[in-house]
């Protein structure tokens, strides 16, 4: 039996390391690997034809019970999130990582796709069905999406990190860890600004 003792404290350690922190985004890949992800990204001109529509990406989708992604995203990013029957969040607190702004109203929160819809159909998505881009829309597993201030979402808009990336300087590593994540398991392009931008923020993680 004492032989059998270690194996059980492993396992359950084990287990205890696997589940994920709380009020966060998903961990992307470490420094080494995002740098050894972009140098495999493959440089091409972004293509808007045809034209971006975000209707062809459809969000939200049902997560669980009626808990949609946005709420799911709410209440993973927030600390004593209450929500009403239909899983609408009616208080909490949240600090927006990009710029660490706090508030406890739901309604001054976007959620933000690390790598922005148009981003990825003018590099790849465009190709996809609408399917694989509902998936991509609504993705929970990979640093794709975070609750963050409404206005700098607004201000974000469909730019790359050769235009944008979050005004908080300690969460930029993070922020182009995700990035690259992203665009390496969806096998999206990057365009050789983007690329530019990609290696100088990595080489200063």
């Amino acid at each position: 039996m004492l032989s059998v003792l270690p194996l059980l404290l492993l396992a359950a350690s084990t287990a205890v390391v696997s589940v994920p922190l709380p009020r966060a985004l998903p961990t992307p890949v470490s420094v080494a690997t995002a740098k050894t992800y972009l140098s495999e990204l493959v440089v091409a001109v972004d293509s808007n034809s045809p034209a971006y529509s975000r209707d062809q990406f459809k969000t939200w989708d049902i997560i669980s019970g009626t808990c949609d992604t946005r709420e799911t995203v709410l209440k993973r990013d927030g600390t004593d999130v209450v929500t009403s029957s239909a899983c609408a969040a009616t208080s909490g607190n949240w600090v927006s990582p990009y710029d660490g702004v706090a508030t406890t109203l739901a309604s001054d929160l976007d959620i933000d796709h690390v790598v922005p819809l148009k981003e990825a159909w003018i590099s790849g998505a465009r190709d996809w069905t609408a399917a694989q881009r509902e998936a991509y829309a609504n993705d929970l597993t990979r640093p794709q999406l975070v609750a963050i201030t409404d206005n700098l979402n607004e201000s974000k808009g469909d730019k790359d990190p050769a235009g944008f990336v979050p005004p908080l300087a300690s969460y930029v590593c993070t922020y182009i860890r995700a990035w690259i994540t992203v665009k390496h398991f969806y096998d999206l392009t990057i365009d050789s600004a983007e690329k530019t931008a990609l290696t100088n923020y990595i080489n200063k993680c």
